[in-house]
């Protein structure tokens, strides 16, 4: 069985941003999702339109007749018969028999697992579970974007950097309606991804929302084959000329954490001062190598994240690595985009004081998923803890505020500006203060 990561407390004040000897007066309080799009989880509006039988509404209704008894059926036993009554039934009455049993069986354990009504949980068939164990390992055959559930309507997490979804003009935040003409409503993630997903040259559809366009768009993507680099890493240097090692993850997947080390090693050899480590737009990966990478800063026998299980029992994951980098300044850049194994991450280096975090609001995708292999090549992939930080902040749902709120907006992702990165430069040669007592409300 392996583990990976997978998604209201009080808000804290939003920092000021000071230079330091004037103002650092244009940064706006509004928090962005990952390289580009808007975080609609806290303030988009979806018009009022009926698509594929049900209606989208950005307003907020109630529900009547909450204090009715529920019906007596819902608190009484049932028999297991009933299950192999309906089987018969279809097998020898469904107009279009005879059904493939192995359709029926698959059907009814992924039903079974969709009545739990987590997202992140489900059964995956043999194709699906191999197509899901591929993307792990870092090369598939897809469009090349990251997916994932908000408010109850599948969303595009990220594009790939240079991938088919890119290219076709697929932006972080757009909320998939249609894949194909197939209504999206109540779909489970694998089974988006199952549909979205395809051999190379082939073309999926897919038609979304985006926050700001008066009309849903269909977006035409061509296959392809997706390698992930999950690292890339380059000394950068401040504005006072220190050297700084900066190291980008977009995933954690199985070979991360050697590339993670590597990287330290060359930049170290290069000179590197301090360091900053982009984990914008990263959607997460292996809890185990979550691990391996924030040892990096964490010493040996300290809390990374805590797994908070059913009953309230906690559990905490523990660090084994050297902490070679805990004197080493450093600032980790988070966005909307970042979720999962990059919270963990994140989150841990906050509560220690071992980085300062620069951007916005990361995604709060804090769960831990069981993955359960069959001999069939089948798999259940089942949520059975929530993370919290070291301090025991939770993760799911909320996120991890990062220490200076930075925009970075569409226009300025197209034209190559990055404000964050050049913020997180500037705050290594301290000439960023940020000042805890003052809100960026009043900017």
């Amino acid at each position: 069985m392996e583990r990976f990561t997978e998604q209201n407390r009080q808000q804290p004040k939003k920092p000021r941003i000071k230079r330091a000897f004037n103002v650092y007066a244009s940064i706006v309080a509004m928090i962005v999702v990952f390289l580009l799009g808007y975080d609609f989880g806290r303030t988009s509006k979806i018009p009022n339109t009926v698509v594929g039988g049900y209606k989208y509404s950005g307003e907020s209704g109630i529900v009547n007749g909450k204090n009715a008894s529920p019906p007596s059926w819902y608190s009484e036993d049932v028999q297991f018969q009933i299950f192999w009554d309906v089987w018969k039934t279809v097998q020898s009455e469904y107009v279009d028999r005879p059904v493939a049993e192995t359709e029926l069986f698959y059907g009814a354990v992924q039903g079974m697992v969709t009545a739990i009504g987590d997202p992140f949980s489900a059964f995956l068939k043999p194709v699906i579970a191999e197509n899901f164990t591929e993307t792990l390992s870092g090369e598939f055959e897809g469009i090349g974007a990251e997916i994932g559930i908000r408010d109850n309507v599948l969303t595009i997490i990220s594009p790939l950097p240079e991938s088919p979804a890119e290219k076709a003009g697929l932006k972080a935040q757009d909320k998939v309606l249609k894949i194909d003409g197939f209504d999206t409503r109540d779909i489970n993630i694998d089974d988006a991804v199952n549909r979205i997903r395809g051999k190379k040259g082939t073309e999926v559809i897919l038609t979304v929302y985006r926050e700001g366009e008066p009309d849903f768009i269909d977006i035409g993507i061509v296959r392809d084959t997706i390698k992930i680099v999950s690292v890339t890493s380059e000394i950068k240097q401040t504005p006072n000329g220190e050297k700084v090692g900066y190291i980008k993850m977009t995933n954690f997947n199985a070979d991360t954490g050697t590339r993670v080390a590597s990287a330290i090693n060359e930049l170290l050899s290069n000179g590197a001062e301090s360091f900053i480590v982009d984990v914008r737009s990263n959607p997460g990966g292996f809890l185990n190598i979550a691990n391996d990478i924030t040892g990096f800063w964490v010493e040996s026998g300290k809390v990374i994240v805590q797994e908070k299980f059913s009953e309230n029992r906690i559990e905490p994951d523990l660090s084994s690595g050297s902490g070679k980098l805990k004197d080493f300044p450093t600032v980790v850049l988070i966005n909307g985009g970042s979720a999962s194994a990059s919270e963990i991450f994140a989150g841990a280096l906050q509560d220690y004081g071992l980085a300062k975090l620069v951007g916005e609001q990361s995604f709060g995708k804090g769960s831990v998923q069981s993955l359960t292999n069959f001999p069939d090549g089948s798999s259940l992939k089942l949520t059975i803890a929530r993370w919290l930080t070291p301090l025991g902040h939770q993760i799911d749902g909320e996120g991890i505020e990062p220490d200076l709120f930075v925009e970075r907006t569409i226009e300025q992702f197209e034209s190559g500006e990055d404000p964050q990165l050049d913020a997180a430069l500037k705050l290594l040669d301290n000439d960023l203060i940020i000042d805890e007592e003052q809100s960026t409300d009043n900017l």
